[in-house]
């Protein structure tokens, strides 16, 4: 039975967590969003969350699934071997440049026609804080934020946005719902990668030693990252408790990491995303 959900007013929201490949079930649920015609006045996006968001504003349904699944097996962006040739663990330049320019192409027209705003978040290194960008007509602005939401501590390099020196997103601001209710959107809907009840291991983030001394704010967000995230879940569940929210997750623990690389638990996951968005039904 469809769960009905009444939220697509002039306060809905969108707020799309990151999570690495786990943002594969993200790209299920956006699929769903689309090929049903449904659409936010605002729409948040962290890390992956921002990747696979920026396609569901361009409206170029199954864009997102192809990058993460068809064009990883067969050009294998991620691991190790990477980390070593280009000190970054994924291919940027594969990522941010040939698939968005030639592989795959973003229809930034489309984006910039969009009457809804899109927000993307990065963290500063500078602040330790979260910055919230929106951009819609500068393709190479475009790319640098969502490059710098997606890149994560320690095995990415750090990335800048006009000039500013940046890492991943979910580093300050994990589930921007906050964020999105200070903006005046009350009726949200919160589509997260981890299963209901998941925390993460209630203990300080270690900084290995020379990582990030020029940036001592950077490095107590990261010290702290594990605090904010548990806090923010539990004003999830309390606010979804309380239905002034609708959260659409993975219902069992997932056996998708973050840099996972098997392409059948990818197309697993991404098929349990658009099910349960097909779940809610909409007015």
């Amino acid at each position: 039975m469809k769960q009905q959900v009444h939220i697509l007013t002039s306060a809905s929201g969108l707020i799309l967590e990151g999570g690495g490949m786990r943002g594969v079930f993200t790209c299920g649920v956006l699929d769903n969003f689309m090929d049903r015609g449904i659409r936010f006045p605002y729409t948040v996006g962290v890390s992956a969350g921002a990747c696979n968001g920026l396609s569901y504003m361009s409206e170029q349904r199954g864009r997102a699934k192809y990058s993460n699944i068809d064009l990883l097996d067969k050009y294998h962006y991620i691991g190790f071997k990477h980390l070593l040739t280009k000190r970054n663990i994924m291919d940027f330049d594969l990522l941010f440049h040939e698939f968005p320019e030639r592989i795959i192409p973003y229809d930034y027209p489309r984006y910039a026609s969009c009457k809804e705003r899109y927000e993307m978040v990065t963290t500063s290194c500078l602040t330790g804080q979260a910055c919230y960008y929106e951009e819609k007509h500068n393709p190479k602005r475009i790319i640098d934020i969502v490059k710098a939401s997606s890149s994560l501590p320690f095995v990415c390099p750090i990335t800048y946005v006009d000039g500013e020196p940046m890492l991943d997103g979910g580093i300050a601001d994990s589930i921007p719902l906050a964020h999105a209710r200070e903006l005046g959107y009350a009726n949200n809907v919160v589509v997260l990668t981890r299963n209901k009840g998941y925390r993460k291991p209630n203990k300080p983030t270690k900084v290995p030693p020379l990582f990030y001394d020029k940036y001592p704010a950077l490095k107590e967000s990261i010290r702290r990252r594990n605090a904010l995230y548990n806090e923010q879940i539990s004003m999830v569940e309390e606010l979804e408790s309380r239905g002034e929210l609708v959260v659409i997750r993975p219902i069992n623990p997932i056996e998708v990491n973050r840099m996972e690389r098997d392409v059948s638990k990818l197309r697993a996951l991404y098929d349990e995303g658009y099910q349960a968005a097909a779940a809610l039904q909409f007015k």
